[in-house]
């Protein structure tokens, strides 16, 4: 990795839940040396990439990621065509519906909707998805570049007793994945969640990433899964069509053996 895609990479740990990082926190997320961090850290404060809060001297996001954001969203709308079917399956699941965005090697969070039907829900406040433990990344595995199995393999961390942590488990879950079109997270990054998801395709014909929900582990039924994934084909199809792309053939093909019904999936007018 080149010396400005690591100082890049550092920005993927700032959150909404994490909007101030200090040097050595830093550090240690990142796994660097305090000089490397720190001299990445320059490069992008004097680019407007970061800023230092006066008062506490930690770091933030500078407002040139603000300008670059607006620039991305306006000429490649990606919220806007999610945001209706998110809100859509959030309220036809009753649990969290989130979105992600693959670009490059990086699974990124896109927006996500809250059902209010529960007191107690699934929160998803990751900035970054990681490719082996979410149902999100199983998805892009499954069925995005066969170099980002590489990628997966080389940082199997584990989250949970569940996270897949050796290459014939992640192998067996990413058949797992194509065989049925879903991506299934089984309690793998958060021992109380499941997480089921579908992949969404762009106007390239390329998978763009994929939408997911996330179910508290309790309340998780079969019954429950099935009308999920129902959901999920809905969500893909309507989210795909806004980013200008198609489901592709062998996919639908296999919604359609893993649900059983295909014509329940389609919303009748």
């Amino acid at each position: 990795m080149s010396s400005t895609a690591k100082a890049l990479t550092l920005l993927s740990h700032f959150s909404a839940t994490q909007p101030e990082i200090g040097l050595s926190q830093l550090c240690r997320i990142a796994g660097r040396d305090k000089a490397t961090t720190y001299r990445h850290l320059q490069a992008l404060e004097s680019a407007g990439f970061v800023e230092q809060n006066p008062a506490t001297k930690h770091y933030r996001l500078g407002p040139a990621m603000m300008q670059l954001a607006q620039v991305r969203e306006a000429t490649v709308p990606r919220k806007d065509g999610a945001k209706p079917a998110l809100t859509a399956l959030a309220d036809a699941t009753g649990e969290t519906a989130h979105v992600t965005v693959l670009s490059g090697q990086t699974l990124y969070a896109l927006c996500e909707c809250e059902a209010p039907h529960h007191g107690i829900r699934a929160v998803v406040d990751l900035n970054t998805f990681p490719l082996h433990a979410t149902a999100s990344g199983l998805c892009v595995l499954a069925f995005g570049p066969a170099t980002l199995f590489d990628v997966a393999i080389a940082s199997l961390e584990e989250f949970t007793e569940n996270t897949p942590t050796t290459e014939a488990d992640l192998t067996a879950l990413v058949d797992t994945v194509r065989s049925t079109g879903f991506g299934r997270a089984n309690q793998s990054y958060e021992a109380e969640i499941q997480g089921l998801s579908a992949p969404v395709y762009d106007h390239s014909s390329q998978l763009a990433g994929a939408v997911a929900v996330a179910c508290v582990a309790a309340r998780f039924t079969p019954d429950l899964e099935q009308a999920i994934k129902s959901e999920l084909v809905i969500a893909a199809r309507d989210i795909t069509r806004n980013w200008g792309g198609v489901i592709p053939a062998q996919i639908e093909a296999a919604w359609a053996d893993a649900l059983s019904y295909p014509n329940a999936v389609e919303r009748t007018s």
